[in-house]
């Protein structure tokens, strides 16, 4: 068992598949920790509405307020409350929430790309209250994730896969990549 755990921060789009991707992990032995979701716990506590508009506003004032990093902050601190040794955390947003979790654990970062007809359908199916209904909604959401630095953590991702079949291709695609990551880090401790 390693040392330090084994951290795989799923990147991607908004709608790319990365939740499906996370929870194929969980069989293999990864705690899910959403980025997202801690975003919407941290809303809750202080009494804002779960829409997207809020939970962006929260997002962007977490940042301003606790740095760069800060959403990583609040997962390294759910992380401790466990002891896994693989921890894959959904929604990784920028490279400074990357250099505050390599403070914890073995970081790789896998990107998930879909296309984006693709990932507004899947969006608006979802149905959550922070759902966009139209297509400027969708754009609004995309440019802000990109304002926050998400094109730049897919770019230096370790590895990308490409949902563009089934739900059961993806999922494969990333259990191939995770459990090559998960030997390695075991050959080395």
């Amino acid at each position: 068992m390693p040392k330090k755990p084994l951290i795989v921060c799923i990147t991607g789009m908004p709608g790319a598949g990365k939740t499906t991707v996370a929870e194929a992990l969980r069989p293999a032995g990864f705690q899910i920790i959403s980025m997202g979701d801690v975003v919407r716990e941290e809303a809750k506590r202080q009494g804002l509405a779960l829409d997207d508009m809020s939970l962006g506003k929260l997002m962007l004032k977490l940042r301003r307020d606790l740095g760069l990093g800060a959403i990583a902050h609040l997962i390294a601190r759910k992380m401790q409350h466990d002891s896994s040794n693989f921890v894959a955390v959904d929604g990784l947003r920028s490279m400074h929430e990357v250099d505050v979790l390599k403070q914890h654990g073995t970081v790789k970062v896998l990107a998930v790309h879909a296309p984006k007809e693709a990932r507004f359908r899947f969006l608006k199916g979802r149905r959550r209250t922070d759902s966009p209904t139209s297509q400027d909604e969708f754009d609004t959401r995309d440019k802000r994730e990109l304002d926050v630095g998400i094109g730049e953590a897919i770019s230096f991702s370790d590895s990308v896969i490409t949902n563009d079949g089934t739900i059961k291709d993806l999922q494969k695609r990333a259990l191939e990549v995770v459990s090559r990551w998960k030997r390695e880090v075991e050959r080395s401790s």
